[in-house]
């Protein structure tokens, strides 16, 4: 049977950034990948899901997919330098991403600095993101991760690590910004520059009752997206969303327990954005292990003034080895009071839900609900 309650030393060392410190002269290389597909059905042709919309009515694997690779390398005994490479697709194209490269000084046996491309922080699984084999899903729950779209930044942390006699509190703080990145709104990628990106995070990890981590994001974001759309008044290149330097904030707070044989993880956000409705999601999930086999069930829902997207996930992850995990997954999502939730709507059909509403129903067409049911099946692997 395979040990289920430690991770390969592959798998840990491409997920714990603070951990594992190198001497002089030695390095390390490990790689990671997903190799999976989805497809969408119960929703009509014109709407895909998720984050970029790769959830289709076809059976897609740009979804899930994707592979990496994460070298480190010593300085010194206490200095090092970190690199971290994915292949992954962008909306519908495949491209090569630098997520991390970053110097690092070991100044204690518990306070670490690092500088340069490091990886965001506003998630409870932001340190794992592309590194599916150690999180419990294929796909995290799209209620709460699809809402923060920034991945890493330029700039600088530090984390701290206290032991405590019943486990360990770490701290961690950051701040920076992340200029040229990509937005998806509305069916489209857009330029977005973030500007005083700032983020704290805490952890207390408790013997035998799990962690508990809370963290505040913040930033301010400038994009100007705009589409040519078709109203009474003829074709108009319309700005659908602008933002500029508008702040954002984004809060989190998590709870993870495995002991082995019962799993769990929760987390809360919020996510607020100046001059729009504010975003309430979560996500709880519960799992139990029969030997090399793990089953769970989520329960997610994102809300907004608008309505609420309610989903529920019913998986199942098979252990071949200690570093490659088969994973399937079915989820049923639906949305109500006329929010499209994770659905991808597009333009035109913003503006015409727009039209609607703002002419007593004399033009346009009114907001509708969503309902889908999503199958993911993959394999998640670490070497």
């Amino acid at each position: 049977m395979i040990s289920t309650r430690v991770l390969s030393i592959a798998a840990l060392c491409v997920a714990s950034s603070p951990a594992f410190a190198l001497d002089q002269g030695d390095y390390r290389f490990n790689g990671f990948g997903t190799l999976g597909v989805t497809h969408l059905g119960g929703a009509d042709d014109s709407h895909g899901y998720g984050v970029t919309g790769q959830t289709t009515d076809h059976w897609r694997g740009d979804q899930l997919s994707k592979l990496g690779g994460q070298v480190q390398y010593g300085i010194t005994n206490t200095v090092g330098l970190t690199a971290q490479a994915i292949i992954k697709p962008q909306q519908d194209e495949w491209q090569g991403n630098l997520e991390w490269l970053y110097l690092s000084w070991q100044a204690t046996d518990k306070l670490k600095f690092r500088a340069g491309r490091l990886g965001g922080s506003a998630y409870m699984y932001s340190d794992t993101l592309n590194i599916g084999f150690t999180n419990p899903w294929i796909r995290l729950p799209d209620e709460v991760y699809s809402q923060v779209q920034i991945s890493n930044y330029e700039g600088a942390d530090f984390i701290y690590t206290e032991p405590l006699s019943f486990g360990s509190l770490t701290v961690q703080m950051s701040g920076g910004v992340a200029n040229n990145r990509k937005l998806f709104v509305l069916d489209k990628l857009y330029d977005a520059d973030y500007k005083n990106y700032f983020a704290a995070n805490a952890t207390l990890a408790v013997n035998d009752f799990g962690s508990l981590r809370i963290s505040y994001a913040e930033t301010d974001v400038t994009s100007n997206d705009h589409a040519v759309v078709s109203t009474p008044f003829g074709m108009v290149d319309q700005t659908i969303i602008k933002l500029d330097s508008t702040h954002t904030a984004f809060t989190s707070l998590g709870y993870q327990y495995d002991n082995g044989v019962w799993v769990s993880s929760d987390e809360l956000t919020h996510r607020s954005i100046d001059g729009a409705s504010p975003i309430d999601a979560m996500y709880f999930m519960a799992g139990r292990r029969f030997g090399d086999f793990l089953a769970h069930v989520t329960y997610g829902q994102m809300k907004d003034d608008s309505g609420h997207e309610n989903s529920w996930t019913y998986g199942l992850n098979y252990n071949v080895s200690p570093s490659v995990v088969i994973k399937g997954e079915f989820k049923r999502v639906d949305t109500h009071g006329g929010t499209s939730g994770v659905f991808v709507k597009t333009p035109q059909e913003t503006v015409n839900n727009i039209l609607f509403a703002q002419s007593a129903g004399a033009f346009g067409t009114p907001s509708r609900n969503f309902e889908g049911d999503i199958i993911s099946i993959g394999v998640d692997f670490v070497f």
